[in-house]
């Protein structure tokens, strides 16, 4: 039985896409390259076979940037908000999927912590002693 299709989007709407579970990767990386695509301590992303993608709308709006002196390492942006939006790898094999960029919850949450060895000094896995404000 497939599960139901996420949807997600840019920040404007422009860009909407849909993604079915499973996932065959949900994780936070901790690496420097991750942080600075993010502008915060790590990315959370969920990687999904091509098969499981559908783009919705936008995808003419869509910026990528191939990190030069990586061998995989890319970013993606709608060029109207500037938000991060999935991108498919380079050898085309899955999507990846910033997971802030879904508007429906998914049915998981991140399974691992990648390159937890390069984390900001200041990363906690357990952050419950944080104050909670709304």
């Amino acid at each position: 039985m497939s599960e139901q299709p996420l949807k997600g989007s840019c920040l404007c709407k422009a860009v909407q896409y849909e993604i079915r579970p499973p996932f065959i990767r949900f994780s936070h990386c901790y690496c420097s390259r991750c942080r600075k695509a993010t502008g915060t301590g790590r990315g959370t992303n969920i990687a999904v076979a091509l098969d499981q993608f559908k783009w919705i709308s936008g995808e003419d709006l869509i910026h990528r940037y191939d990190l030069p002196e990586a061998r995989s390492f890319s970013t993606a942006v709608c060029t109207r908000c500037n938000c991060p939006v999935p991108k498919p790898t380079r050898a085309r094999e899955h999507m990846i999927v910033p997971s802030g960029s879904l508007d429906d919850p998914p049915p998981t949450g991140p399974s691992a912590h990648r390159q937890w060895g390069s984390r900001v000094s200041w990363a906690s896995i357990d952050e419950s002693h944080l104050p909670v404000s709304e």
